[in-house]
């Protein structure tokens, strides 16, 4: 009975040992095949899990293209940018090497002057307790970060980065931009060519995605998948570095000594349109982005122009064929319908000539003009054949196309001289180029060529764009007779006088507009609340250049005060492109030289009249700059190296950019500059051995060409 009992338990127990395996391969097969069959179990996607788990995907962040002058010289471009960290736990050293700030007030007085921090301020963030590491200074320099280095401080590190660089500060802001950088976008353009061009300059990012281990690192041979990062092109502008400096440099000190609300000046190619120099004020700093308005004068400003379009509304009378210019009127003023239009300042200069109406820019000639040689249809056609009403289609967001709307003929003789009607300053660029351009209408632009960054294949080549043929060559040559006549009447009376420039055969217009006030709703009438401006073209007989000035509200010497930035200007761009008036370049003639060949020849043989430099301290010449041939002025500085054993650096304060580069060239040392214009300073002193010497650095200042 007891043997039977124990069978029968030993025969139960078999049976559990059979059964829980099989239960449990059951479960398992069970488990298994909702795995294969099944995306999700329990509501999470299992596929998805195991990627996350073991696959990491990075970016690869595209870098942004540079903007150039049209001679390659940089406006905006990519640097290194480093944050300056301080480790204060003593953790992360050890018994033989120290790695975090052990004499903190050593610290701070060594960092403080290349910080351009307060000692004190240094040293109290990193006096700071119970922190691993400690921000010190953010947006160091390359520059920057190498003294730092040199100090061999303990403790001290930096977080790399980068940034878009303006390296000229306050230059050309308005039409570059600026880029803000975002966390998770990156680099995005927010004005300006920066923000036209964005997608241009961005790229493509790529990415790298690949397995990693339990420490996070990629497993060595196991699959990866790169999509490499597609850089972004490179954008070549028009602006000419030298013209936008004199451009620049005019128009801040006009704006600051006559006190204006804003003033702007913008120089063009007469011939393709091309945008040499363009500068406003008020302006910003693009790198810190101090900004007080958002819109750009050239293209979003729109507003009633002046006189200045009496240029336009006599040559529609010239071309109507109806013209006759030594034809009288009585000055003064006029009634027409209901209304009484005056003379600016209410002056009568009597009965005179529709000629002379144009040199003492009289608001009642033209609007005689728009009642007896034209009609209002002709008038508006015309405007709008030079493109106003209408966007001019330049590369930059924001353009207004302003306002060319008139139907009764009060409105019809105010739209004549510039009072009713809006327009833009590119605009007026544009229509200057009929007169420049022997009657073909050209469209300006800003972009010379794109080209891709890393092959430079040119992709986009500029091309001059003719949008309108609006004047024969006989209105043209009228028309530029009468404007020269605005400057050099030989009697003295006209309104352009004071912009008579001995040498220089500018010819032009002046205007002044009244606006609206805003808060009255109605037109100012006090000497001060004016719109001023002066369109110009020069040389005379084979134009190269056409400019507009025009400013807002001048606090001191309303009537004359263009005078100064528009000689400024002009005098600047004559010398430096030679555009000298045609009598005074038969005299000049005389002046120019071919540089000889001095190779082999004593220092004591030269005789020539420009400026000479003499690099080494040997006493016969190895090299030269320029080349033998090469025409000469007086003005030009001509380089003679001696020897290229033992040179010391010499002072190169007031030289120009173009001769420092020379220079440099002939040295065989890199040559970095911030600003544009002149040298007002370099980190290595005179007298230093060039053979210990890699780079120079040079800060550069506006400075007026010397007469």
């Amino acid at each position: 009975m007891k043997q039977e009992k124990a069978m029968v338990k030993r025969l139960k127990v078999n049976k559990i040992f059979f059964i829980v395996p099989f239960l449990f391969f059951v479960v398992v097969v069970v488990q298994l095949a909702r795995l294969c069959l099944f995306d999700k179990i329990d509501g999470i996607n299992l596929k998805k899990f195991a990627n996350n788990r073991n696959t990491v995907k990075t970016n690869l962040v595209a870098e942004r293209g540079n903007i150039y002058t049209v001679d390659g010289d940089p406006l905006a471009q990519n640097i290194n940018s480093y944050t300056l960290i301080a480790y204060l736990s003593e953790k992360r050293s050890d018994e033989d090497i120290i790695r975090h700030v052990v004499d903190k007030e050593e610290t701070a007085k060594a960092l403080a002057p290349l910080l351009n921090m307060d000692e004190s301020k240094i040293y109290k963030m990193i006096m700071q307790k119970n922190l691993y590491q400690v921000e010190i200074k953010r947006g160091l320099t390359e520059i920057e970060k190498e003294k730092i280095d040199a100090l061999g401080l303990k403790g001290i590190d930096y977080i790399k980065s980068t940034k878009r660089y303006y390296p000229n500060g306050d230059f050309l802001s308005y039409i570059l931009g600026y880029v803000r950088k975002y966390d998770d976008k990156g680099m995005i353009g927010e004005l300006g060519l920066e923000m036209f061009f964005n997608d241009n300059l961005s790229g493509e990012d790529g990415y790298l995605e690949y397995q990693k281990d339990l420490n996070g690192y990629q497993i060595p041979n196991t699959p990866e998948i790169r999509k490499e990062a597609i850089d972004g092109n490179d954008i070549y502008l028009t602006i000419d570095e030298n013209i936008q400096m004199f451009v620049e440099q005019a128009i801040k000190e006009a704006s600051e000594q006559y006190k204006t609300e804003w003033l702007l000046g913008v120089v063009a190619d007469a011939k393709t349109g091309a945008i040499l120099g363009v500068a406003s004020t008020p302006s910003f700093d693009p790198n810190i982005v101090n900004i007080e308005s958002y819109l750009n004068p050239l293209v979003s400003y729109a507003i009633e122009p002046g006189s200045t379009m009496k240029i336009f509304t006599y040559m529609t009378a010239l071309e109507a064929g109806t013209y006759r210019g030594q034809d009288t009127f009585k000055s003064g003023s006029i009634e027409i319908d209901d209304a009484t239009i005056n003379e600016y300042d209410k002056k009568d200069w009597g009965t005179i000539t529709y000629d002379q109406g144009f040199l003492y820019s009289s608001n009642v000639g033209v609007s005689n003009i728009v009642n007896k040689f034209i009609d209002r249809n002709q008038l508006s056609t015309y405007f709008k054949s030079l493109g106003f009403g209408s966007k001019t289609g330049i590369t930059l967001a924001n353009e207004s196309a302003g306002k060319i709307d008139f139907r009764y003929r009060t409105e019809v003789a105010n739209a004549a001289f510039g009072q009713g009607i809006t327009i833009t300053p590119i605009q007026m660029i544009q229509a200057l180029t009929a007169v420049s351009n022997n009657g073909k209408v050209v469209r300006p632009y800003l972009v010379d060529k794109i080209v891709d960054s890393k092959t430079k294949e040119v992709l986009f080549q500029a091309e001059t764009e003719v949008v309108a043929t609006v004047a024969s060559q006989e209105t043209v040559d009228y028309i530029k007779n009468l404007m020269y006549r605005v400057i050099y009447e030989p009697s003295g009376e006209s309104t352009g006088q004071i912009f008579k420039i001995d040498n220089f055969d500018l010819i032009g217009k002046t205007g002044t507009a009244q606006y609206v006030d805003p808060k009255t709703g109605k037109y100012t009438y006090n000497k001060y609340q004016v719109i001023k401006s002066f369109a110009g073209i020069f040389p005379k007989d084979d134009p190269q250049i056409v400019l507009y000035i025009v400013g807002k509200r001048p606090l001191v010497a309303p009537s004359t005060f263009l005078a100064q930035p528009v000689k400024q200007i002009v005098t600047n761009i004559a010398k430096y492109l030679n555009l000298y008036s045609v009598a005074f370049e038969k005299e000049k003639q005389n002046e120019v030289y071919e540089m000889p060949n001095m190779i082999n020849k004593k220092i004591n043989d030269i005789n020539i009249l420009s400026q000479q430099t003499i690099i080494g301290n040997g006493d016969t010449i190895v090299n030269q700059y320029p080349v033998t041939g090469a025409k000469l002025n007086p003005t030009d500085r001509v380089f003679f190296v001696t020897n290229y054993n033992d040179l010391e650096i010499i002072n190169l304060s007031n030289w120009s950019r173009k001769d420092v580069s020379i220079y440099c060239d002939l040295i065989e040392i890199k040559c970095n500059y911030v600003g544009s214009g002149y040298v007002s300073g370099q980190d290595i002193n005179p007298g230093t051995k060039a053979i210990d010497i890699k780079e120079i650095n040079f800060n550069l200042t506006s400075k007026i060409l010397e007469e």
